[in-house]
């Protein structure tokens, strides 16, 4: 983890520089040797740098979380992993009908015998084939290969993750944030449509794409954390599998507290990433995830006109109406943020 301010490098679970207080950044697909990590600056009182040395290891057999070179299903080449988490293992892979390259993700063996987990995947599957629209990464279709392996297809996506270009770039310009943001308001708009919250919006969980032009563009990820308005009892029950829905930075007021979310909770997150964009901080300062959460419920934001003065005060008065801690004083909609953000930019 690296501070984007500072450069710090923090090992472990640092999540906050203790310098400056910067939500840390993770520096995505960097190994990190003795004599690099001796040269990096490191934040005062802050863990030793992780050195990550090179190791022999052993081969290991083929398994959910090492597929690569495998055909899936007999249809899909899996060309390589490209990310993990919780619940899966994203592969890219090659259709060997169409040639068509996509995502796959395969559900982790620790949670494949779950029919929590299972029924979680299959609604995620469910709500994808409604998101179809060029600012959303939708699922195409599921699968269940043998050894009940079970599978979604989805768009592969070529990009670069918003918080890996938000630490490359620094302070993002207003222009840049305006377009990006309305971007991801016009795909979170077709889900809140259909009665869909995503729950953890996040520059983790966006993809900055270029066209052929080279003209850049947002694209809003993994909606597996999404959760219908309107649920019966047994889809209540599947948020009841140990797992955190949504990253605690970006959590609004209502999420904190554990209170129903409507697509008000969405606009919060997405203010809160406009806001970081401009100022390359958060309106609420902490030394850990956890005091940031408890100022958010009890202190005033930054305005982001203290951090960056240049910005319009229109720009500072339209962030803080979406930050609100009251969703009912937030903007209705997705878009209609988007709009006054952009007319307060001109």
């Amino acid at each position: 983890m690296r501070c984007p301010t500072c450069g710090g490098v923090y090992g472990g679970d640092a999540r906050f520089c203790t310098r400056d207080g910067s939500r840390l950044v993770a520096v995505a697909a960097t190994v990190v040797d003795a004599a690099s990590a001796a040269d990096a600056p490191v934040a005062a009182g802050a863990p030793a740098p992780t050195r990550v040395m090179p190791a022999v290891t052993p081969a290991t057999p083929v398994g959910h979380g090492n597929m690569t070179g495998q055909v899936l299903d007999g249809r899909y080449q899996i060309v390589k992993k490209v990310g993990e988490g919780g619940m899966s293992y994203v592969y890219l892979a090659t259709d060997a009908v169409t040639q068509q390259r996509f995502a796959i993700k395969i559900l982790s063996p620790g949670l494949s015998a779950e029919p929590s987990a299972m029924a979680r995947l299959r609604r995620e599957a469910e709500l994808g084939a409604k998101l179809a629209h060029p600012n959303v990464c939708h699922i195409e279709r599921l699968g269940e290969a043998s050894g009940g392996l079970v599978y979604v297809v989805m768009p592969f996506i070529e990009g670069e993750i918003l918080s890996d270009r938000n630490y490359r770039v620094g302070r993002t310009t207003l222009a840049d944030t305006v377009k990006f943001i309305g971007e991801i308001a016009d795909g979170l708009h077709v889900a809140h449509e259909l009665a869909i919250v995503h729950r953890d919006l996040k520059p983790e969980n966006i993809m900055v794409c270029k066209d052929a032009a080279g003209v850049e563009h947002a694209v809003v990820m993994d909606f597996g954390l999404a959760k219908e308005r309107q649920t019966g009892a047994e889809r209540q029950k599947l948020t009841a599998t140990g797992i955190i829905l949504g990253t605690p930075e970006f959590m609004s007021p209502e999420q904190l507290r554990g209170k129903p979310l409507d697509a008000r909770s969405d606009i919060f997150a997405l203010s809160l990433m406009a806001y970081e964009m401009l100022t390359g901080k958060l309106p609420w300062e902490g030394r850990n995830a956890q005091e940031m959460m408890v100022a958010r419920l009890r202190q005033e934001p930054t305005p982001a006109r203290t951090r960056r003065p240049d910005l319009p005060h229109g720009v500072d008065a339209v962030l803080l109406k979406a930050i609100a801690r009251a969703p009912e004083d937030r903007y209705a909609t997705a878009p209609e943020f988007a709009r006054a953000l952009r007319q307060a930019a001109e």
